[in-house]
Formats: structure tokens, C-alpha cells, sequence
């Protein structure tokens, strides 16, 4: 669905705990930094531990709340593992109000029968099953809170399977679907939303390596977006329960 969003206070996310993966680069971290802005308290997730003290130097330049970083790799954690993240997060930083899962991995386009099995059980790991483990070792704490918001990251593809875009489009796919039965069986706790969120054509890395031949003026920046993301982690959206929501920059 589109949503037009509404006015939004500078301090929306005061006070505010969130945790992103995926911090690092593209996406990731310009939401980090956009929830910094409004000033959340971010968490940033990533393997690359360079590219992590990036955005927090970013962070800290324009005076956001100082963030907290989290070497992790999505792809080789256990149930064990995942938990004692989620414990670390609500110790070191008072608690967790939001989560948003923007880190994936993309190995190329490529037709079907030249994709492997281990590429495939890759993408599912860190496209799908990561994604649930750590919503689920988060979940706890945020049903503590009045106010938590979990948000996953779609893609345009995964809505509309295509030639070559293979194990990455189905497995973003099944993440929709796991987003919509996290909202289901949370339905009778409304204090922990869960929204599928769907930048659409916008200049990122990934972006980049999708779509080579596309000169940059011809999409919205990533700045364009942002709102949107801004909005699904504040209390401005409390009644945004389930959705599929497409971001509409102008």
C-alpha cells in the first residue's frame, strides 16, 4: 500500500532504542543515520567493523545520540548466538524499541541452472532465516515496551518473481511472508507492530550492481526514501499494523 507520511518532529525518535542491520552501508546506514537524526539511539549491525565505525563517525558529525556498534555475521550465528546479541543490545543501551532489517546478501543475475546450492542456502540464511532468529530473540524485549516497531525490508522483485533473479527473489519473497505471520501472532499484543517496507528503484550499492547501465540521475536518491523510514519507527505510525508499504519519493 502507499502512505503518504505525515509531518514528522525533528525529536520523533527521542528516547528511542533501535537496532539495524545491514549499518554499514547502502540502506542500512542511511537509516541509521536518518534514526540518529530524530534522535534514536542506534544500534548498528554489521560484519565489516570498518564500515560500522563509518556510520557511527557519521552519526557522531552530526550530532546524533552516540550509537553502539555490533560486529555480527548474520549468516554463520546460532539460536545461542542471536540471543546473547539481543541481551547485549538491551544491556549496553536500556532497552529496544525498534528493529529494522535492512542487511541481505545478492550474488549476481544470473539464469537458474548456473546458480549453486550453496549460494542459495547463503541467501536463504541471511535473507530469511537470520531475519526471523533475530526478531525472535529480540521480541521479548521489545514486548516490553508501549511502543516497538519491527520493519523488514522487501523488494520490488520479490513481489513479482522474474527471469534471473532466482534464489534472491524468493527468498525475499518468503520474508514478506514471514513478516506477515510475525504480525498475526502478535495480534492480540499491539504493542509490537510488524511492516514490510519496500524502498523501490532508489540509488544504492546494491542498486548499482542490479542495474550497471543506470545513470544515477535517472532514480531517487536514498534520501528520498528516508521518511518513510523515519515514520515506520515512530509513534506516528502506532496504527500501522501488517502492511506492505511502498515508499513514493517525490
Amino acid at each position: 500500500m502507499h502512505f503518504p507520511v505525515p509531518p514528522l518532529p525533528q525529536d520523533c525518535l527521542a528516547g528511542r532504542v533501535i537496532l539495524v542491520t545491514g549499518a554499514g552501508s547502502g540502506l542500512g546506514a542511511a537509516a541509521a543515520l536518518a534514526y540518529a537524526r530524530h534522535g534514536a539511539t542506534v544500534a548498528l549491525l554489521g560484519r565489516n567493523e570498518a564500515r560500522l565505525e563509518q556510520t557511527y563517525d557519521a552519526i557522531r558529525a552530526v550530532g546524533g545520540p552516540e550509537p553502539a556498534l555490533f560486529p555480527f555475521d548474520l549468516g554463520a550465528a546460532d539460536d545461542a548466538g542471536f540471543e546473547r546479541l539481543a541481551q547485549t543490545v538491551v544491556y549496553h543501551l536500556k532497552g529496544l524499541h525498534g528493529l529494522l532489517h535492512s542487511a541481505q546478501t545478492f550474488f549476481q543475475l544470473t539464469r537458474l541452472e548456473h546458480q549453486t546450492l550453496e549460494q542459495w542456502q547463503t541467501l536463504m540464511r541471511v535473507n530469511l532465516i537470520a531475519p526471523f532468529a533475530l526478531t525472535r530473540a529480540c521480541l521479548p524485549w521489545m514486548l516490553q515496551q508501549p511502543d516497538a516497531s519491527v520493519v523488514f525490508t522487501g523488494e520490488s522483485h520479490a513481489r513479482s518473481p522474474g527471469a534471473y533473479w532466482g534464489g534472491y527473489a524468493l527468498s525475499k519473497g518468503a520474508l514478506e511472508g514471514l513478516a506477515r505471520i510475525w504480525d498475526q501472532e502478535l495480534e492480540l499484543t499491539p504493542s509490537v507492530r510488524v511492516n514490510t517496507l519496500i524502498p523501490g528503484p532508489v540509488h544504492s550499492p546494491f542498486r548499482t550492481r542490479t542495474h550497471p547501465g543506470e545513470a544515477p540521475a535517472e532514480i531517487p536518491a536514498a534520501d528520498a526514501i528516508l521518511p518513510w523510514y523515519v515514520w515506520l519507527m515512530s509513534p506516528q505510525s502506532s496504527a500501522i499494523h501488517g502492511q506492505i508499504v511502498h515508499c513514493q519519493p517525490t
